[in-house]
């Protein structure tokens, strides 16, 4: 997804089709799947580090759609351009080459026709093809948010508690029920969200558009991105009149240029590039393009030469520039997005971020708290063996987000 420097509910229901067992094994790297819990009731083991007692115990949300796997029989259904990627894997089980940037890109087409109502989707070659379980995850959790339905926690681990002890250490699936109130998800187009670096492919907006109605601004710093999602709304009816975009012109900013003083959001939302320099997003590309054949490997997939070469073909698997890397990397990026909130405070009412490496977090916490930030939430999320979470911060009082919630416009 292309950022501003320096600085992705339908009704319909995923049967459980031809997805089952030990594929999804095989999908370690982009399948999400239900974490089967490895309880022990006699036997004293080892404890496990806290990253993967989370891993096992937490799935996608328990409104995703996703949670427990692929049915290719109705995807290629829905979407006849992903029957030729589709092929019975080592275990006899249908499932797709997750190393192939086009069956990945037609996976996604197939999952926004079947269950988002969307019929037209592409992106442009080397542009970053999101997973669409784990990006309508963070949209669930911020639903959760804007109802109140987060519960307020203090982290066990006092590294890592938030400014004014909200920061939410572990949530599991039931989130909603864990609550002591479970309020009304907000839904429809009186909620306002901002999308930071929507990319060329415009996921978040679709995705909230179609499962909750909500109205989205996307901003990025790419006029190519924008063009590109600009012909996405105007090849679905269902996107028109709910969906605009914004260009950042000014690399240096996130927020300003792009907010106007008449505009508020409920929520801003944004995924930071992940890494800090182009060597770097290089080699984190080869990495995952390794990993990716050795799982093959390991399941018994034939193995397939590497059919392009060079740090920029790799970039072409997972993203351009902007989308990947930007100076300072994550860290920088949330620092200068906690810096540029300040200035709109009473404009937005929750401000978001995807957080992919932990060790951000202690820094954001200390940077929002010199910010003046009120309440600030830490939400675990987990895709398989992925980790991440969303940072959360507001600057307004218990009692004026009570009131904005009342007299949304």
């Amino acid at each position: 997804m292309t950022k501003s420097a320096p600085k992705q509910t339908s009704k319909s229901k995923l049967s459980n089709g031809s997805v089952k067992g030990k594929q999804n094994q095989s999908q370690a790297k982009s399948t999400f799947h239900k974490q089967k819990s490895n309880k022990q009731k006699s036997k004293p083991v080892a404890r496990k580090p806290k990253s993967v007692q989370a891993a096992e115990k937490k799935g996608l949300h328990e409104r995703n759609l996703h949670k427990d796997g692929y049915d290719f029989e109705t995807l290629t259904e829905a979407s006849p351009e992903l029957k030729p990627f589709v092929r019975p894997n080592p275990y006899g089980n249908l499932s797709i080459d997750f190393s192939d940037p086009q069956a990945v890109k037609a996976l996604n087409l197939a999952l926004l026709k079947a269950h988002y109502r969307i019929e037209s989707w592409d992106i442009p070659q080397g542009f970053l093809c999101p997973p669409i379980p784990g990006r309508v995850d963070y949209l669930h959790y911020i639903a959760d948010l804007l109802a109140g339905n987060i519960p307020q926690q203090v982290s066990q681990d006092p590294s890592t508690r938030s400014a004014d002890g909200q920061n939410v250490p572990a949530l599991t699936n039931g989130l909603a029920q864990a609550a002591t109130k479970t309020n009304r998800i907000p839904t429809g187009s009186k909620i306002k969200a901002l999308d930071i670096g929507t990319g060329a492919n415009g996921v978040y907006p679709i995705l909230g558009i179609q499962s909750y109605g909500w109205q989205f601004t996307a901003s990025d710093v790419d006029p190519l991105s924008i063009a590109n999602v600009e012909s996405i709304i105007q090849a679905n009816l269902c996107l028109q009149g709910k969906f605009k975009t914004r260009l950042q012109t000014d690399h240096q900013k996130v927020f300003h240029g792009i907010i106007n003083v008449d505009d508020r959001f409920d929520v801003t939302l944004c995924n930071p590039p992940f890494h800090s320099s182009l060597a770097e997003a290089s080699e984190g590309s080869q990495r995952k393009l390794k990993n990716l054949a050795a799982n093959r490997a390991a399941k018994g997939h034939k193995s397939e030469p590497a059919k392009v070469k060079g740090a920029n073909a790799d970039l072409n698997f997972g993203g351009q520039k902007a989308e990947l890397w930007c100076e300072g990397g994550e860290k920088q990026f949330l620092l200068n997005m906690i810096r540029e909130s300040v200035d709109f405070k009473t404009q937005c009412l929750w401000f978001t971020s995807l957080v992919s490496k932990q060790e951000n977090l202690k820094p954001s916490y200390a940077a929002l708290k010199k910010a003046g930030a009120v309440s600030i939430k830490t939400i675990d999320m987990a895709q398989g063996n992925k980790l991440t979470r969303v940072l959360a911060w507001s600057f307004l009082t218990p009692k004026q987000q009570a009131l904005w919630a009342k007299y949304r416009s």
